[in-house]
C-alpha cells in the first residue's frame, strides 16, 4: 500500500498536529507511534496514545515495538508499504537510514534554539532554552537524515519567550510556529516543490540530554536561575525539585519576589513567611514567592529546603 502523508508521533501534541492537518489541510493517511509498552524502556515526557485517532477519524495507526524503528515488526511494515512524505512531531529518536530511505519526498521533523541550526542540537531545546534565560527560539522544520538535527532546513519561524513564559506556554509558541511551517511544507509538498537549504555558516553545538534529576533546585544559585529552572522543566515534565530533610518537595511553579529586601537573617532556601499557602523562600539574591508545590506536608516559616 502508498501513503502519501504520514506522521510520527509518541505525544499529546503529535495528536494535536494529525489533527490540525487531518481537518484543516488535507488526509493524515497513517500515524505511526509507540505502544504504552514501549514507554517502560524509554523515558517519553507527555506520551499520549494514539490509537483514538483510528476510532475519532479512520485514521490507520501502526504501532511499532521499538522506539528507534529497527524492531523485525517495524522493519517489515516499511519494507512491505510505499511512503511519500513524512512529518515527524514529538518524536524524540534518530530514525534508520531503512526507514528514512522509503519516504520518497523525505521525513520531516522539528528543532530549534535561540541561533541557526547547527548551533543547538541535541536534546531538549525548549526546555534548555528557557533554563538559559534565552528570550527567542527559531524553530526549524528540517528533513531527517541519520545525523541528529542536521541542517538541512525547509523554513523557519522564530517566536519570543518572555519572563512569563514556562515550558507549557512556550510549548504553545511552539505549536503555532509548527502549525505554519507545516501549511508551507504540505503546499511545497502538493506543488513537488520541497526546496531544502542544507548550507549553513553558524557554529555546531548541543544541548545535553535532560532527566528528572536534573530538575534538582541549588538554593546557592541566584534567583533568576532558580526561576528559569523551575518554568523550564515544570508539566509536563517532572518539575523542579529540593528536599525538606528527607522529603522531596517539588516546585510546579514560582516567580521572583523582591530583591531589595534584608533577609540576611535567612539562610538560603529557608521559609521566610508563609502567605495564602504560599512560601516565600529566601534565594542568595532575593527571594521566591512558591505558587504551587507537591510535598508530603505544608512549608512552614523556619523550613529550610536543600
Amino acid at each position: 500500500m502508498k501513503y502519501e502523508v504520514t506522521v510520527f508521533g509518541v505525544k499529546d501534541t503529535s495528536e494535536t498536529i494529525v489533527e490540525y492537518i487531518h481537518q484543516n489541510i488535507r488526509p493524515v493517511n497513517l500515524v505511526i507511534t509507540i505502544g504504552a509498552a514501549v514507554t517502560k524502556k524509554n523515558q517519553v515526557a507527555g506520551y499520549k496514545g494514539l490509537a483514538v485517532l483510528t476510532e475519532r477519524y479512520g485514521i490507520p495507526v501502526f504501532e511499532a515495538d521499538s522506539y528507534f524503528l529497527t524492531d523485525d515488526k517495524t522493519q517489515q511494515f516499511i519494507r512491505e508499504n510505499e511512503f511519500e512524505l513524512g512529518i515527524s512531531m514529538g518524536w524524540q529518536r534518530l530514525m534508520p537510514a531503512s526507514v528514512l530511505e522509503r519516504f520518497e519526498q523525505g521525513v520531516f521533523g522539528f528543532h530549534g534554539s535561540s541561533g541557526y541550526l547547527p548551533f543547538g542540537r541535541g536534546r531538549s531545546p525548549l526546555n534548555w532554552s528557557l533554563i538559559l534565560g534565552d528570550t527567542r527560539f527559531n524553530l526549524n522544520l528540517f528533513r531527517y537524515d541519520e545525523q541528529a538535527d542536521s541542517p538541512n532546513v525547509f523554513a523557519t519561524e522564530m517566536f519570543s519567550l518572555t519572563p512569563h513564559d514556562d515550558i507549557r506556554t512556550a510549548q504553545y509558541k511552539n505549536m503555532i510556529a509548527a502549525k505554519n511551517l507545516i501549511r508551507k511544507l504540505l503546499q511545497a509538498y502538493r506543488e513537488r516543490n520541497i526546496v531544502v537549504r542544507t548550507q549553513s555558516r553558524d557554529m555546531d553545538s548541543w544541548y545535553n540530554k535532560r532527566t528528572a534529576e536534573d530538575g534538582k533546585i541549588d538554593f546557592r544559585n541566584r534567583t533568576r536561575e532558580i526561576y528559569n529552572l523551575i518554568r523550564g522543566v515544570t508539566a509536563p515534565f517532572p518539575g523542579a525539585f529540593a528536599y525538606l530533610n528527607s522529603e522531596k518537595v517539588i516546585i510546579w511553579s514560582a516567580r521572583p519576589f523582591d530583591e531589595m529586601m534584608d533577609l540576611s537573617a535567612y539562610a538560603p532556601g529557608e521559609v521566610v513567611d508563609v502567605f495564602d499557602g504560599k512560601p516565600v523562600i529566601r534565594t542568595v539574591d532575593g527571594s521566591l514567592l512558591i505558587d504551587r508545590y507537591e510535598s508530603e506536608r505544608e512549608l512552614r516559616a523556619g523550613d529550610i529546603l536543600d
